[in-house]
């Protein structure tokens, strides 16, 4: 009986490690009985993030509609703690995003077409991406 404490204390001490490890500033533990495991909530982290960002590092890029002007671009998730890494996207065109990351500059791809005879087509998220640059022809 006497035992019992420390290895309770070991376990939590390890659970405590662990959940530091997943956890937001401004996120909280909750128990979920649908997936029957502690889940932290209200975190910063998206769930429908594409790529980690390349400039901040902390977020996420993503397609974002614009609430005013119904436009769509790429933008980071971490728009409000200061990252300000975003990009234009085709507005009409049918299109998506790939979570495939680009070679050179680790935006995500995407693939896209006008109509229905075209082909899909890939191409770098980034508007300022080296890859989308047109070949001069000599």
């Amino acid at each position: 009986m006497r035992h019992v404490v420390k290895t309770t204390k070991s376990r939590t001490n390890m659970f405590k490690k662990e959940i530091i490890q997943y956890f937001d500033s401004n996120g909280f533990l909750s128990w979920s009985s649908k997936e029957k495991k502690y889940i932290i909530i209200g975190t910063n982290s998206p769930k429908n993030g594409l790529v980690p960002c390349p400039e901040c590092k902390l977020g996420e890029l993503m397609v974002i509609r614009s609430k005013s002007t119904r436009k769509r671009f790429m933008g980071c998730s971490n728009f409000y703690g200061g990252c300000k890494a975003s990009s234009p996207l085709l507005q009409k065109a049918r299109m998506r995003a790939t979570k495939m990351p680009c070679n050179i500059c680790k935006w995500p791809m995407i693939i896209f077409r006008y109509s229905r005879n075209q082909k899909w087509t890939k191409q770098c998220g980034n508007f300022n991406c080296d890859s989308r640059k047109t070949k001069s022809s000599k």
